[in-house]
């Protein structure tokens, strides 16, 4: 088991720097932030640490040999878009950008390319679930001749494309297991995160039994219940749960971990940060990361599976 952070928030920094910082900082690997140059101006969480559109074997050798003189290792390339967008052209450069993602993460011989389903606004779960899988036939066929596992991380982006509408449709396992199951890739996974299940009233412990051979990655963000908001407003209204740094919010890190343990997991747990008290600037970002990973290290501190 390795500890490591999504480096999105951290895209001003030249990688040189990043990598620098989070070796003396303690992490033991990198989930990089890809999304195309100037798209953290749409997303504060959306980055972009390496340039895949420009990046060529040369480029490519430059960031490996980087990465293995600080012994530290990049665990995913992160490009979580729309790949079921309404709209064809932006369907198609997310498609295109995916294909690119992948090529660099073959090129850095990074086993691990994460991204969402997403969803078209203007029909059903059912209707997107349909098109999802001839989607991502092809995508993860791709991805497979390319040396590459790709993943799809379970947030429900309610919000994304029509207020109060699920934004991303691999929300819940019923629909993880129908992909799944009519996608039956080895390379074709989950990048699983707890804090998205935790608000709807999923089991994220016991669900991980099911889904054991799928869970590629994990990600580390934990959720705040506002208990007086939702019992005012319920659970149609606005802010009554917040995403906050593991340790401040509602999840049980000491349970899913032994989860993780008791089904075998040995891959990385990658801290997400997102949580306003720790976004204002830079200084905050590391403050933020810092402390969900001392908080982490606390938790799981006795496990023989940690690396």
């Amino acid at each position: 088991m390795k500890l490591g952070f999504l480096a999105a928030l951290l895209s001003n920094m030249k990688i040189e720097e990043l990598v620098e910082w989070a070796v003396n900082s303690g992490f033991d690997c990198l989930e990089i932030a890809v999304w195309p140059p100037k798209s953290k101006q749409i997303c504060k969480y959306w980055g972009t640490n390496i340039n895949v559109v420009e990046l060529d074997k040369s480029k490519a050798k430059i960031i490996k040999d980087l990465f293995a003189n600080h012994n530290i290792e990049i665990s995913s390339l992160a490009y979580y878009a729309n790949n079921l967008a309404a709209d064809p052209k932006e369907r198609e450069s997310v498609h295109t950008h995916l294909k690119r993602v992948i090529n660099a993460a073959s090129l850095l011989n990074v086993d691990l390319v994460g991204t969402f389903i997403g969803r078209d606004h203007t029909k059903s779960i059912a209707e997107n679930i349909k098109i999802a899988i001839e989607v991502f036939k092809g995508l993860v066929s791709y991805a497979k001749d390319h040396g590459v596992r790709l993943m799809i991380e379970n947030c429900p982006m309610v919000g994304w494309q029509v207020e109060g509408l699920i934004g991303n449709i691999a929300y819940a396992p019923f629909i993880w297991e129908e992909l799944f199951d009519s996608i039956p890739q080895s390379n074709f996974g989950l990048n699983f995160d707890p804090s998205h299940l935790i608000w709807q009233q999923i089991d994220y412990c016991q669900i991980l039994d099911e889904f054991a051979t799928k869970i590629f990655h994990c990600h580390a963000k934990d959720t705040k219940i506002i208990k007086d908001k939702l019992n005012r407003n319920g659970i149609y209204s606005k802010n009554w749960w917040i995403p906050k740094i593991p340790g401040s919010g509602d999840i049980n890190w000491k349970k899913f971990t032994d989860a993780l343990e008791k089904i075998g997991y040995s891959g990385v747990v990658s801290i997400e940060l997102e949580d306003s008290v720790y976004e204002e600037n830079e200084e905050k970002v590391k403050e933020g990361l810092l402390k969900s990973l001392n908080y982490l290290r606390s938790v799981i501190k006795e496990k023989k599976w940690i690396k």
